[in-house]
């Protein structure tokens, strides 16, 4: 695999595989640097393409343009965690790609993912693999019900997974979930969600932001709220677990850890290895976003301060709620983000506002 051998200057150029809207604020941290993007994508009305220097539409499956691509840029990223690992690694012997192929691979597969966090440590929900009603049928004798059956790839904001009750036929659930390899989780009764977001260069370092407490409807992400309504000590080790992660990865970028808080106790979740929803709100309540840190640490630069400023909320704008963007722009202490998508659907994430107020003591 190739590595960053020195830090990239000013007017180089980073690829992004994926075009959606954390590839959009990517380019326009980058370009405020003085750093150039290069867009892959195949959906051709990708909203990072507006504010790219340049931009390819193609397949992730098309090895003849991915090579042409890797010759234009010199790291390569990505905006989403589904990139196909072969697509990753095709491009990793030519050009350095942050995070790495296989930290790609460990968030790609829930067992897979669960197995490496626990082996640190970290406590995790109670789990077990399903590939058939046989396997479900006995994970759900030693985890019990309530749980949730989870496809091992390929899920998110919801999507790939279904609860299991008391009066849930195991066949349904399975067939709910399109008979795809899954483990089954056990049922957290957590008092709130909360995320870590970190950065680690190419040397090692690591810095961590404060957490938000984090609020979903219909398993979408609506609000981030910093700071979290948690203790000192419950915030300092859901920081602890973040760095842990991050470091035994061999991790190079920005990472979303998404975590429950019960009581005193934290329980890792899901990891997200890109920029994450969660971290929007230090585009205006930091020193460095998260899109910023994510460019200096790929880039090889000095890893930028990750302290909070301001308190903060931070609201996803899902479909139709964009359209108030003349009373939203009015509202003083409020930054509007909109990601220049052109079809409006029920919870299409088309934008956020970043409310702010003092930082209290």
């Amino acid at each position: 695999m190739t590595v960053l051998a020195s830090p990239l200057p000013p007017g180089a150029r980073v690829g992004i595989l994926g075009g959606g809207q954390l590839a959009r604020m990517l380019a326009l941290a980058a370009a405020r640097l003085g750093i150039d993007c290069h867009i892959y994508a195949p959906e051709a009305e990708s909203p990072a393409f507006a504010v790219a220097a340049a931009h390819t539409i193609a397949r992730y499956d098309d090895f003849d343009a991915l090579a042409a691509f890797a010759q234009t840029v010199d790291v390569v990223t990505y905006e989403f965690e589904n990139v196909p690992g072969a697509t990753a690694a095709f491009l990793a012997v030519r050009v350095p790609v942050a995070p790495g192929v296989a930290a790609l691979e460990t968030a790609q597969d829930r067992g897979a993912e669960k197995t490496f966090i626990a082996g640190l440590g970290i406590p995790v929900a109670p789990f077990a693999a399903v590939s058939d009603l046989a396997s479900l049928e006995a994970a759900l004798g030693r985890i019990g019900r309530p749980a949730v059956l989870k496809t091992r790839r390929f899920g998110y904001d919801g999507k790939g997974q279904t609860r299991i009750v008391p009066a849930t036929d195991p066949a349904a659930a399975l067939a709910e979930i399109g008979q795809q390899p899954a483990i089954l989780e056990g049922f957290v009764s957590f008092s709130c969600e909360v995320s870590v977001i970190a950065a680690r260069g190419w040397q090692g370092e690591v810095v961590v932001y404060d957490v938000p407490e984090n609020h979903h409807e219909d398993h979408i992400l609506k609000t981030s709220t910093v700071p979290a309504r948690i203790s000192p000590a419950v915030a300092e080790r859901a920081r602890a677990y973040g760095s842990q992660i991050i470091a035994a990865l061999g991790y190079v970028g920005v990472i979303g850890v998404e975590m429950f808080v019960a009581g005193e106790q934290v329980i890792v979740n899901e990891i997200a290895p890109r920029v994450h929803n969660s971290g929007h709100w230090t585009m205006d309540a930091c020193h460095v976003s998260q899109f910023e840190q994510h460019i200096r640490a790929i880039c090889g630069w000095p890893l930028g301060t990750a302290e909070r400023h301001s308190d903060v909320v931070m609201t996803n704008l899902l479909g139709d709620e964009a359209a108030h963007w003349q009373r939203l722009a009015a509202e003083p202490g409020l930054h509007l983000h909109l990601y220049g998508k052109r079809e409006a659907r029920p919870g299409r994430k088309m934008g956020h506002v970043n409310r702010l107020s003092p930082r209290q003591p």
